[in-house]
């Protein structure tokens, strides 16, 4: 119970932030933070993309969130400084509910990791 109370507590406090510098307080949902993850990892800030492009930034996002828990590896940059990766292991079929915690866990590690939140 403990590991789920302070995922909740870091995934409340990474939200607080991320809302407040990106959506002017606005809170953002799981769709969005894993948008920004995907715009972090490209590295192109500033730009704005089509639509096509945010469904790729959200999918660079995932691979990467997902890549510590041995699900992809990174393989190559693109000519156009886009990452890709492959498959390792197919992801375990979820209920929505389990899929959005392993995302949140993994959003958080990855907050962590870059020293975003405590």
């Amino acid at each position: 119970m403990s590991r789920d109370l302070d995922l909740k507590k870091r995934w409340d406090q990474l939200l607080s932030k991320l809302s407040e510098q990106f959506a002017d307080g606005d809170t953002l949902d799981l769709d969005a933070v894993i948008y920004l993850v995907g715009v972090q990892e490209l590295g192109q800030l500033g730009r704005t993309f089509k639509k096509d492009e945010k469904v790729n930034l959200m999918h660079i996002a995932i691979c990467r969130l997902l890549e510590p828990y041995g699900y992809y590896a990174f393989e190559y940059f693109d000519p156009d400084g886009w990452p890709h990766y492959r498959l390792l292991e197919p992801l375990p079929a979820l209920k929505a509910g389990e899929q959005s915690v392993l995302m949140k866990e993994a959003i958080v590690n990855y907050f962590l990791a870059n020293s975003y939140i405590e």
